[in-house]
């Protein structure tokens, strides 16, 4: 098998699902993208479902986008389905104004962020004979 082969056999297992504006900042998505890379689809959406954080639900309808790409687009098993990559970058900052003591204003800002999530079919290989 050449390297050209070997590419796009790596590149047509891979399913993309991104989620733009995200109403979060990136401090907050990162450590739950973390918890999620590298679990099975099914297990995932089950620990975000359990959750408590707000931003949990975004992140659970970009994994179904994604698993919804794979299984219209790609025609992918989703028993098969895991979570490769899961990361986030930063979008605009919107800055508001609140009214402060002694006719001051302080800053607040209102970060969002742009969630990427990518899906891998995991293909077991069948061993052959008695050795494990």
């Amino acid at each position: 098998m050449n390297k050209k082969t070997k590419l796009e056999d790596k590149k047509n297992t891979l399913v993309k699902s991104v989620n733009k504006n995200v109403r979060s900042s990136t401090r907050k998505l990162k450590p739950i993208l973390k918890a999620i890379v590298g679990k099975k689809v099914d297990i995932a959406i089950r620990n975000l479902s359990f959750s408590e954080k707000r931003i949990c639900q975004d992140i659970k309808k970009t994994i179904s986008s994604a698993v919804a790409n794979a299984e219209n687009n790609f025609q992918y098993d989703i028993d098969k389905l895991f979570v490769k990559e899961a990361y986030c970058g930063k979008q605009i900052i919107m800055k508001r104004f609140r009214p402060r003591a002694k006719g001051r204003a302080s800053a607040i800002k209102k970060p969002y962020s742009n969630l990427t999530i990518i899906l891998s079919e995991n293909k077991t290989m069948e061993k052959h004979g008695t050795k494990s």
